[in-house]
């Protein structure tokens, strides 16, 4: 985690009142922070020959307020050219930063933060007066950080809990349970919690009158009371973003990385880091479906698409991972936890390894370490089944390996846990911390109903036993748009098994893969015949019917066809 301060000013401590020149003070310790009337940290972030990126946090030790301003001026050229969390404005060389409507209200001792982007020509020299509401306020002068678990002065020192699930509650999103709520029979699962997801820059604040981040969190508040509560949010907004996957592609086009970084990231880690939510256990789940394209899906492969040829050649998907872990991991209770696929999409031999490797190169990139990384994902947004139990990787049929059958097709793993625990294993064996944990998405792989076998297939051939007895009622491990015959898995829990520190609903239950037909959208989505259910596949899925449900929308959009079969094909049974 990149915790250096690289633009804290010693502050003139300016008391209202006082005659004549501000005298320069340190800021005040903890026992006398009610003295200064309010404190604010200027932060640059990221700076390069003619811009900057700047987060600010304000600190309120007056009384409450149902509204506020800032106001700053600079030394030099700088312009403010646009920003997030705040209302900002210029004139001159006179900055004011004012309240949204959404985070107005600012208590005694609360926090507030929002940030910017600028120009600037020869020296970004920093300011050094803020006021607040027209009361001058100090500026931290970054001896110690309230807010770095590394810091040996600061009070929360290690506050990161082994798992972040473990007596804990998990944030159930209100949006998703309405949905939810307003099927039939969808009462039984409305009070799940599953995951947030930011999947384009307009979420953060709202998409048509929707939840933002910060109306999510506050949401979160509410629902904690006194107990510990896990919010799951989905970073993902890469640029270049999902490139052999054409329905999920995103705003962003392959090369526009400055703008993840400086208006999708780190918007987001301003608001996590605002210390209102400092009581939230806010776990991240990183950027799905990206860094395993650039092992399976790019040249020489048979697999390979022009667009993941791209993203490798130009390391942006490796910069964002590394960016995003480096800047949201600064909250010291946030917990990210990197995509790591599954296990029919890297179980394989010269998939798991290399894959294992990306990722760790990924989570050195940008500022970022292996320590900012507090756990890998798999089945995210999939349906491969937690667990078979009617056959194992090491069973075999008339003296041929269960490896040699059409559905596992020399696959390492059959399902998602024994996936998961190898990958951990192998993880830890590479360098990333031993306490690492896993999390396994079950929001549609409990694979129920008529159809779920009881016990293992005929020993006629690897096929007949494997194909009869597998829970996974895919036609192929490859498919994975709406498939038909998906139940709802296992209920979310936490520490499950060994190495996994919990089962999650990250994917939403009846929010589409994708669109069956082609819909115009300004989301960036496009169309993908693996949505189509009258495709005949690819070599990614060797080839075979997508097993698509008809009719459905575009991805994320609700489905009510979609959730119905899930409910009915829920294992366990609702």
């Amino acid at each position: 985690m990149s915790r250096t301060r690289t633009a804290l000013l010693a502050a003139l401590a300016l008391v209202a009142g006082t005659a004549g020149a501000a005298a320069a003070a340190p800021p005040p310790d903890a026992g006398a922070v009610a003295a200064v009337p309010c404190t604010v940290e200027y932060k640059v972030q990221n700076q390069w020959d003619t811009g900057f990126t700047t987060a600010v946090t304000v600190t309120n030790n007056s009384a409450t307020k149902s509204s506020w301003s800032v106001k700053w001026s600079y030394a030099g050229n700088q312009k403010v050219t646009s920003g997030w969390n705040a209302k900002l404005s210029q004139s001159g060389t006179a900055v004011t930063a004012a309240n949204e409507n959404y985070n107005g209200s600012l208590g005694t001792g609360a926090s507030v933060s929002f940030g910017f982007n600028g120009t600037y020509s020869g020296t970004n020299a920093l300011p050094t007066s803020f006021t607040l509401d027209g009361v001058a306020c100090n500026v931290d002068d970054g001896g110690t950080d309230p807010t770095d678990p590394t810091d040996p002065t600061d009070p929360g020192t290690g506050s990161r809990v082994d798992n972040p699930y473990a007596g804990a509650k998990v944030y159930v999103n209100p949006e998703w349970k309405a949905n939810a709520a307003a099927e039939p029979g969808g009462s039984r699962i409305a009070n799940q919690p599953t995951g947030v997801w930011l999947d384009r820059t307009a979420a953060i604040n709202g998409v048509n009158g929707g939840m933002g981040l910060r109306a999510h969190l506050d949401a979160a508040l509410a629902q904690k009371g006194s107990d510990e509560l896990v919010v799951q949010l989905v970073i993902y907004n890469l640029p270049g973003r999902d490139c052999s996957a054409l329905a999920s592609n995103g705003e962003l086009g392959p090369t526009e990385i400055d703008k993840y970084k400086t208006q999708y990231i780190d918007p987001i880690a301003a608001i996590l880091k605002d210390t209102k939510y400092a009581g939230l256990r806010i776990v991240t789940t990183v950027e799905i479906d990206s860094l395993p394209n650039l092992v399976t899906n790019v040249s020489p492969r048979a697999t390979a698409t022009p667009n993941c040829d791209t993203m490798k050649a130009n390391g942006n998907y490796i910069k964002g991972v590394g960016y995003a872990l480096n800047k949201l991991g600064d909250a010291p209770n946030v917990y990210n936890y990197v995509d790591a696929g599954h296990h029919g999409w890297l179980g394989w031999d010269d998939n798991l390894a290399p894959s294992a490797a990306l990722f760790k190169e990924a989570a050195s990139a940008e500022g970022a370490t292996l320590a900012d990384v507090h756990g890998f994902i798999v089945n995210t947004a999939n349906y491969s089944a937690t667990k078979e139990n009617h056959f194992t990787i090491n069973d075999t049929v008339n003296g041929a390996s269960v490896r040699t059958s059409k559905w596992i097709d020399w696959n390492r793993y059959v399902d998602e846990q024994s996936y998961a625990q190898a990958m951990r294993t192998h993880l830890v064996s590479i360098g990333f911390p031993s306490g690492i944990g896993m999390l396994i998405d079950t929001s549609r792989n409990g694979w129920g109903g008529t159809a779920r076998p009881t016990a293992a297939g005929p020993t006629t051939t690897v096929d007949t036993y494997v194909d009869g007895g597998r829970y996974d009622r895919r036609i192929h491990l490859g498919n994975w748009c709406n498939q038909s015959g998906a139940g709802l898995g296992e209920r979310p829990q936490a520490a499950p098994a060994t190495g996994i520190d919990a089962y999650v609903w990250m994917k939403p239950p009846g929010e589409s893969d994708g669109s069956s037909s082609a819909i115009p959208n300004d989301e960036g989505k496009g169309f993908d015949r693996m949505c189509d259910p009258t495709y005949t596949g690819n070599p990614r899925n060797n080839n075979n019917m997508s097993g698509a449900l008809p009719n459905a929308p575009l991805s994320g959009k609700w489905f009510s066809a979609q959730f119905q079969e899930l409910m009915k094909n829920a294992y366990p049974a609702l």
